[in-house]
């Protein structure tokens, strides 16, 4: 078996190589022959991911967070001729798709779980959308876990502009942002029958479950139905905001009714008050005009039978898969 391993030497505050080093040798000897590759910006991962394909890997690694996750999984989208499985070690701020999966943040005790893990197909969400920021020009993202637009945008760029983080880093810049954001007018479509119109504090298209570093905003989701969970905040006083902020860490915020919620497999947002700030699995981003896709089963993911609670299928193969012992992880 051929691995490649992706490692963001950025993640984990500039710690991330000096991690993987320390789980190396292990990483070796269970998964094969291995090449690495460091990159320094999104755009290196495509072309690593096109040397592996002239030499047959058969799993890639991401070794970050939810914003590596999100540079590897859009390599690979572009890539449908390249079918290496999916895998995550999570080294990072966030890593909430981790957290779903139930992946240890210890790196040894993650490197464990990749041994036992097997691939799994898994749905992407695909975001076509006018990027302010490329003068609103057409573009295109995929997104493994959770894309969202409002005032989770707005966090996200702040976070991303801390040098420091810690645990409580997104916590309080939420609580920070919450009261200055402004709720923007938007109008909701959901296969193509209207959802929502009016202000919103945030709409969060969901694959995955968690976002914003443990926050369990789609408790109903699953990675495998074919569909998106949609979950919308509703403009509201702040002292009501906050107050439902609190439900969002334990999934009760889904009971209120300032909160919208279905399962759609295509969803199409159009501000009123201009462009959005958006955020792409903990990526930033300002754009218009949102329309999400599902793309069902189209990555295969490395997960155990102990996470089935998100799959609605009951746990399947998404293909043959062993470790360099030969076991299967």
């Amino acid at each position: 078996m051929r691995t490649l391993i992706i490692v963001n030497p950025n993640a984990c505050g500039g710690n991330a190589v000096a991690v993987y080093r320390s789980v190396e040798g292990r990483i070796a000897a269970l998964f094969g022959d291995l090449s690495v590759a460091i990159t320094e910006k999104p755009e290196d991962v495509g072309r690593h991911l096109d040397a592996a394909a002239a030499i047959g890997v058969d799993l890639v690694i991401a070794v970050g967070g939810d914003g590596t996750n999100h540079s590897v999984v859009n390599a690979l989208a572009e890539r449908p001729g390249l079918s290496a499985a999916f895998g995550s070690l999570p080294v990072g701020t966030g890593t909430d798709w981790s957290r779903a999966l139930e992946i240890s943040a210890d790196p040894g005790a993650a490197v464990d779980w990749l041994t036992r893990a097997q691939p799994v197909l898994c749905d992407l969400g695909k975001v076509e959308y006018l990027d302010e920021r490329n003068g609103g020009r057409p573009a295109k993202r995929f997104f493994l876990n959770i894309s969202s637009a409002g005032v989770s945008g707005e966090i996200v760029a702040r976070v991303n502009r801390l040098r420091r983080r810690t645990s409580l880093t997104f916590l309080r810049t939420t609580i920070a942002t919450l009261f200055k954001y402004r709720p923007q007018r938007i109008t909701v479509e959901c296969d193509r029958e209207k959802f929502y119109e009016g202000p919103s504090y945030i709409l969060a298209v969901a694959n995955g479950r968690f976002f914003g570093r443990g926050m369990w905003v789609a408790p109903n989701a699953f990675v495998d139905d074919g569909l998106f969970d949609v979950v919308l905040v509703e403009g509201m006083p702040r002292h009501r905001i906050l107050l439902a902020l609190r439900t969002v860490f334990s999934g009760r915020h889904l009971r209120r009714k300032d909160v919208h919620y279905r399962s759609a497999a295509s969803v199409r947002v159009h501000s009123e008050d201009g462009p959005l700030s958006l955020e792409f699995d903990g990526e930033e981003a300002r754009g218009q005009d949102l329309v999400y896709t599902v793309l069902p089963g189209a990555l295969r993911v490395l997960m155990q039978p102990a996470v089935a609670k998100i799959l609605k299928t009951p746990f399947a193969l998404g293909g043959p898969f062993t470790t360099a012992t030969g076991r299967k992880p």
